[in-house]
């Protein structure tokens, strides 16, 4: 987990889909339903960051949405799939985050808890179970979590 400043940190969060399903996880410190992601690591772009969180929070490898990931050209020009979503918020009094948004569709819907990050509950959500109040999930991540569906879901 790479801190790039004490004030404000850049993440990814990735709303990982299969079939008609988005993945969400319990997060073990806040208890609230989020998706998975994590901090930009100084040595990688979001990209990485996005596939890498995903990789080792679920074991699922991911294809991200919204375009093609180039390798660098001669010149070191690389072009990135932008994110679908960009927020800023606030972690506690003394730190903030810039989070970028990413959709993937995962191939497998086969999970495994990584090692350096555990959560307490993992699940695949239909759409109306995310809209089921008692999960209390939070308004934002279903906003999120249904807009991963209509783009990804199978039709």
């Amino acid at each position: 987990m790479a801190h790039i400043h004490e004030k404000i940190d850049f993440t990814v969060e990735v709303f990982v889909v299969y079939q008609n399903k988005v993945l969400l996880r319990k997060h073990d410190k806040y208890k609230i339903w989020l998706s998975v992601g994590g901090h930009i690591e100084l040595d990688e772009d979001p990209n990485q960051a996005a596939v890498r969180e995903v990789k080792e929070e679920t074991g699922l490898e991911i294809k991200l949405a919204g375009g093609s990931w180039e390798d660098k050209d001669a010149e070191g020009y690389q072009e990135l799939i932008p994110p679908k979503f960009l927020n800023r918020h606030r972690i506690n009094d003394a730190h903030e985050h810039v989070t970028l948004v990413y959709f993937g569709r995962a191939a497998t819907d086969k999970i495994t808890q990584g090692t350096d990050e555990v959560s307490d509950e993992m699940r695949w959500f239909t759409g109306a179970e995310l809209d089921d109040f008692s999960y209390n999930i939070r308004e934002k991540i279903k906003n999120y979590a249904h807009s991963a569906l209509e783009e990804l879901g199978e039709k």
